[in-house]
């Protein structure tokens, strides 16, 4: 059974490094300093409107991503202020969670001290979220490992970036690479917890993908280039590869589709009522580079669905053969079965036997997924409160991962052609989780990756 991949046991060292960009005149862009809550206050950096007096089309992008939305966003206000921050105050553990969420989540309030911030209907500057000027003052990161916020910023003058030879009428550039590489990503997209665990790890998992390997980084897909003028009021050129500032992820329906794929074979071709066939599946995480699910891994569901339709339009549920691996009840749907109950110690709610544990996921399918389980080994969606794992059944990058279902075809299956439909489902969050937080029912929605057919004849 595959384990977290091996970096992650292997990269927990950090040093206190510092990095030291290259300016465009061969100087040196000042390290910064390391983030740190307090450390600079909300003016020291322009707000989004002021970039997009010159910047419109790039500032137009960002407004859209999830960059722009990560304190807004109703599933991460709900799980801050009704999960994270209650638990921070009265359990010393996790009391870093308070601040710690902030620093990728609402990167000005962090920096500024504003801890905890004002809720979003408050709108103060932490609704920037991860704005232009926090991403465009970050001049690298300290340690060995970018993780849980380790970036070094300077905000000032001079604007972070990696094109050399082009100047602005309003601040001074400084020629960065660090911005192009992945490890500026995984500052915030890697995650250690107050336990020690990896709870979001998608840099080292593309660290060790076939992607990773080859030097296609995060920005290549997330950040995809196109022709473009980055600003066309203020001096500037157009440019064949300029960077997208859409940030599409896992958020974005176009961006789920497709990037599974399912290969559908059955055996015999022909079989009567009583007969047995075998149905083989290969779901394959063909586009992205790094597991599916990745990043806040407790939270999501991916699972396979396989059924049968006859001549007639009957639908026979064709659930997953086991493989019988350790921990595998956890990767079958399993209707009645609870989990998260830690939300109610959370949330201070007595008697709380907890949640089905996978929503609405019919029985017997197939889930692809990671088990975060809390101190006393129940499945968590509290990543902060994770202090081991199940196993990690999830889609890795180009494999194709293998299911049978093995189907015996009931007498009042009808004669003639029957097909197979196999469909990948995604959902962002476990749907009880959702109903009981009364998160925005658009978190939990599934959203279909991948779906194919096969055919079968049936005779009299």
């Amino acid at each position: 059974m595959r384990r977290r991949i091996g970096i992650l046991a292997a990269v927990a060292a950090v040093a206190a490094l510092a990095a030291f960009p290259l300016l465009a005149g061969g100087g040196k862009a000042p390290a910064g300093k390391p983030a740190a809550t307090g450390i600079f206050p909300y003016d020291k950096f322009e707000d989004d409107a002021t970039c997009a007096g010159c910047h419109e089309e790039i500032a137009a992008q960002h407004a859209r991503g999830m960059m722009a939305k990560s304190y807004v966003h109703g599933w991460d206000e709900v799980e801050y202020f009704k999960l994270a921050l209650p638990h921070a105050l009265k359990e010393e553990k996790v009391a870093g969670v308070k601040a710690g969420c902030m620093g990728c989540h609402a990167p000005l309030a962090f920096l500024a001290g504003d801890i905890p911030p004002k809720p979003v209907a408050e709108k103060t500057r932490a609704n920037d979220g991860v704005a232009c000027t926090v991403c465009h003052s970050i001049t690298g990161f300290s340690g060995d490992t970018p993780f849980n916020f380790n970036w070094t910023i300077a905000p000032g003058d001079a604007m972070q970036g990696t094109r050399s030879g082009v100047k602005s009428p309003h601040h001074g550039i400084a020629v960065n690479p660090f911005l192009g590489t992945a490890e500026f990503c995984g500052t915030c997209h890697n995650e250690k917890d107050p336990w020690g665990q990896w709870v979001k790890a998608t840099h080292l998992e593309w660290k060790e993908s076939p992607y990773g390997r080859k030097g296609i980084v995060c920005q290549d897909c997330h950040m995809t280039r196109a022709e473009g003028n980055p600003a066309p009021d203020a001096g500037g050129a157009m440019h064949a590869d300029m960077r997208t500032h859409l940030f599409f992820g896992a958020h974005t329906k176009a961006r789920l589709e497709g990037a599974v794929e399912v290969e559908l074979v059955p055996a015999p071709a022909t079989a009567r009522p009583g007969d047995t066939i075998i149905v083989q599946a290969n779901v394959i995480n063909q586009k992205a580079g790094h597991m599916i699910p990745t990043g806040s891994a407790e939270e999501r569901v991916v699972w396979l669905h396989v059924e049968a339709i006859d001549s007639e339009g009957k639908v026979f549920h064709l659930p997953v053969d086991r493989k019988g691996f350790e921990g595998e009840d956890y990767t079958i749907s399993s209707p009645g079965t609870l989990a998260y109950q830690d939300l109610g110690e959370i949330m201070g709610l007595a008697d709380f036997k907890g949640l089905e544990r996978d929503g609405d996921v019919p029985a017997g399918d197939r889930i692809y997924r990671l088990p975060y389980l809390d101190p006393q080994g129940r499945m968590t969606v509290a990543q902060w409160n994770t202090k081991s794992f199940g196993p990690d059944y999830r889609l890795p990058p180009l494999t194709a991962v293998p299911e049978t279902f093995t189907w015996k075809l009931p007498k009042n299956v009808a004669p003639g052609p029957v097909t197979i439909r196999a469909t990948v489902w995604y959902s962002k969050l476990v749907s009880s989780v959702a109903r009981f937080l009364e998160v925005p029912e658009d978190e939990a929605r599934p959203v279909k990756m991948a779906e194919t057919v096969a055919t079968i004849t049936v005779g009299d």
